[in-house]
């Protein structure tokens, strides 16, 4: 078999031969190419799979955001908030939010959590633990990562503001996105303790994203249109293209990461087919006396750089594909959720730790090729 190969394809298995008879030096420029290509990768599949399982866990799709604009005091008044709820179609739930931020207490632990006052939280929002009532003046409502960082639940004590206030309920998780407010971080007050009639956003749920879109446009033709000043409509497509654009910067990030990784290993390819020439000179030398001419030696030392490029390559893309069903598993939920675009990184990563192996090559191929016979035998 080897026989064959060698007939068929003798400058290959001639560069497989001086390649494994420098096993370490191979196996250490091969492993800055695995390294390389599991970095541009695994990062970029990473950067796919945490895009999905934000958009998976996004529950504002159907939400439109009235915010204050540019040059307001950060708050709407009591009358903007109305005439928003009097453009809106009675089918949409409208209400309004407050916030500001307080300092809770429980036992011995003490810090600053945002405070926010929401219309109709019995019906708008939903406890992981405990009951929202009806009325609630001496009781309030902490998110989940607020119960998690005090160790609260429903029923036990705490001090906001100096004020003491038993717990009701712990919400359920929500998810961030862009300008649409996660509750996780805060404790949920009555809405007749803010004082004042500022107001910090109002929030328009639709039935669907469609109508969503629809809400949002009528408010931009009716509040918004030359009054960006007074009024900032935000919908679901506004926040995706926002996180899209963040999305795109930080891919841009990490495949500049993974570049550096396969810049390293280029340079140690360079090195170990530099060294190689050098002390190979005497048979580069014996090639060119018996009738190899330098395109031969030429694509002899190209080969041997692609070989280590391909096989490292290789190496590197399985492994990719191993810590991309680590990553999905992890954040989707699904190991096999792999998507085009996550099969595009590892394609990518892989063209990249060939096409920098053999470019690291070219000059010691050009090098090797343009040695003298006689000079080479001499020395």
């Amino acid at each position: 078999m080897m026989d064959w190969l060698f007939e068929r394809f003798p400058l290959a298995m001639l560069a497989r031969r001086n390649l494994a008879r420098a096993k370490t030096r191979s196996a250490l420029a091969m492993l800055g190419v695995v390294i390389g290509v599991v970095a541009i990768a695994s990062l970029g599949v990473f950067g796919v799979a945490f895009k999905l399982s934000f958009l998976q866990g996004a529950t504002f799709g159907n939400t439109v955001l009235v915010v204050p604009g540019e040059d307001a005091d950060r708050v709407l008044t009591q009358s903007q908030v109305s005439k928003v709820k009097s453009y809106v179609d009675g089918d949409d739930d409208v209400y309004a939010l407050k916030q500001r931020r307080g300092t809770l207490t429980h036992l011995r632990q003490s810090g600053s959590v945002s405070v926010y006052g929401v219309e109709g939280a019995r019906t708008r929002l939903s406890p992981e633990r405990g009951t929202i009532p009806d009325t609630w003046r001496k009781q309030v409502l902490v998110g989940a990562e607020t119960a998690d960082t005090y160790d609260v639940g429903p029923g036990d004590s705490v001090t906001l503001d100096g004020e003491s206030y038993r717990i009701a309920a712990v919400l359920e998780d929500q998810p961030r996105g862009g300008a649409f407010q996660s509750l996780d971080d805060g404790v949920l007050v009555p809405m007749s303790t803010f004082a004042g009639d500022n107001y910090t956003q109002v929030q328009i749920r639709a039935d669907s994203p469609t109508e969503a879109n629809q809400t949002a446009v009528m408010l931009r033709n009716r509040l918004g249109f030359g009054r960006e000043d007074r009024y900032r409509i935000i919908d679901f497509k506004d926040s995706i293209e926002r996180f899209n654009q963040q999305m795109s910067t930080i891919n841009l990030f990490l495949l500049g990461v993974g570049g550096i990784s396969l810049l390293v290993a280029g340079i140690s390819i360079l090195n170990v087919q530099l060294m190689s020439v050098i002390e190979r000179r005497e048979e580069i030398g014996v090639l060119r006396a018996v009738g190899y001419g330098r395109y031969d030696i030429l694509r002899l030392m190209l080969g041997e750089s692609a070989l280590l490029g391909l096989v490292g390559a290789l190496v590197g893309a399985v492994l990719s594909v191993a810590l991309g069903l680590l990553i999905n598993l992890q954040l989707l939920g699904d190991p096999f959720a792999f998507t085009a675009k996550g099969f595009w990184y590892i394609g990518l990563g892989f063209a990249f730790g060939v096409g920098a192996a053999v470019i690291s090559g070219l000059y010691p191929a050009w090098k090797a090729a343009n040695e003298r016979p006689v000079e080479a035998l001499r020395d």
